[in-house]
């Protein structure tokens, strides 16, 4: 099998391809990725969708161009840098489903869906692909490398670089993930709005965030956005976590939420503020702590490609904000307004700030300088400092047998968890 670590290509024709949730400054880095290849007189392929057209390909007859793929030139990249949206859009397709570890790579019928992609890229002659997307992409782009080391040695074969994108900021490898802070930003001004509203009806919002696997998100918009009090998955520990039997013949368990105390420790926090003359606030919860919920509130819940709960159909905030409700009037008699929202999908094409452009441009940049200037292949690349650039490898970021990526969670007293501690409403424990 041949070592693909370096690659000696000269790539003149690149595919770009984005996938997952939108992202701001999405089309920094494709643009900028885009415009180093074409000042190299390379051409440039954006893929439309995502994995969606390329994981049917051979079924459905060659790509087209428009339809599936688009061409990019100088012109259709003026003004693209700091605009909203993706330019190539984006799907949730994910075509290694099937493949969960090395050797299902060796099965014709699981690895069927990276053939078609495979076969769907070399029809554009294609030299390299950038794939743009979250852990879920980075697995995929992992396993179209895998795919690749394993054909014979005569095939024809390309370099895969990944660029890691995610608004819940809960990417190994990387400091910040672009989009982020205009995430951020976008749903602190949510909750700022929000604290007037509550101050003036003497109610409380309970703001769920996106962030499935972590609490970055949710953390930043109630730091930035002055709320009373965040809570996410990293704080379902010590009394706010609890087991739950999920087998009686194996007597294996689940972590769940200790839900009476974690509605208690936010009821807490409402009877701090009546002392202090504060009789409203916003609170701030992260929609992964849904996977935690006891098992009797996820009967009927469907799971995606990716074996993710259906959030939305949860709808967490809803079923939070009554339980708060009822244990503040049965605590103190009275009556307190809690009102549940969801707030998210209004951030992730919010026009980006300057950080995340520059981050998301100095991304796109990277992947060019790693292809050509370093001729790697299987690296994500990240940034630090002062946006210098790093090339890891996927095989310190994917579990070389299950396949699967490492979430990066905010640790426990950090000085960053630590700081909404600081700044949230005191509650004794």
């Amino acid at each position: 099998m041949p070592d693909l670590a370096h690659h000696n290509l000269d790539i003149k024709r690149v595919a770009i391809l984005f996938a997952g949730g939108p992202a701001p400054a999405a089309n920094a880095v494709i643009s900028t990725a885009a415009f180093s290849f074409l000042e190299e007189g390379a051409q440039v392929f954006g893929i439309k969708h995502g994995y969606s057209r390329l994981a049917e390909y051979t079924a459905a007859g060659p790509l087209s161009e428009g339809d599936d793929y688009v061409r990019f030139t100088h012109d259709n990249l003026i003004n693209a840098r700091s605009s909203r949206g993706i330019m190539i859009g984006t799907a949730r397709t994910n075509p290694g489903k099937h493949v969960s570890s090395p050797e299902h790579l060796k099965d014709p019928e699981l690895v069927a869906p990276l053939r078609r992609v495979y076969e769907g890229l070399c029809s554009l002659e294609v030299d390299a692909l950038i794939s743009i997307g979250g852990d879920d992409t980075l697995k995929t782009a992992n396993k179209l490398k895998m795919f690749q080391d394993n054909l014979p040695a005569d095939a024809r074969r390309f370099p895969v670089v990944h660029l890691p994108k995610t608004i819940d900021n809960d990417y190994s490898g990387i400091d910040f993930t672009f989009g982020f802070f205009t995430a951020v930003e976008t749903l602190a001004e949510e909750i700022r709005n929000l604290n007037f509203d509550a101050a003036a009806g003497r109610a409380y919002f309970l703001c769920e965030a996106m962030g499935r696997s972590a609490g970055w998100l949710a953390y930043g918009a109630a730091i930035a956005g002055e709320a009373s009090m965040v809570l996410s998955v990293e704080d379902i520990t010590g009394a706010l976590a609890d087991e739950e039997v999920i087998s009686t013949e194996t007597g294996a368990t689940r972590k769940v939420m200790a839900l009476e105390r974690v509605i208690d420790r936010m009821v807490d926090m409402m009877l701090a503020r009546e002392r202090d003359g504060r009789p409203y606030g916003t609170i701030v919860i992260a929609e992964g702590m849904a996977e935690f919920l006891p098992t009797k509130y996820l009967e009927g819940v469907s799971r995606d490609d990716h074996g993710h709960i259906n959030i939305s159909s949860i709808n967490l905030s809803a079923l939070m904000s009554r339980l708060i409700g009822e244990r503040y009037t049965e605590r103190t008699g009275k009556y307190r307004k809690v009102n549940g929202l969801q707030m998210g999908y209004e951030a992730r094409c919010a026009p980006p700030q300057a950080y995340d452009v520059l981050l998301g441009s100095q991304l796109g940049v990277g992947a060019y300088r790693a292809l050509v200037e370093e001729k790697l292949n299987g690296v994500m690349v990240s940034a630090s400092g002062q946006f210098d650039l790093h090339f890891v490898p996927f095989d310190e970021l994917v579990d070389p047998q299950t396949l699967v990526t490492k979430v990066r969670f905010i640790e426990q007293n950090s000085d960053f968890h630590r700081l909404a501690r600081f700044l949230e409403t005191c509650v004794d424990n």
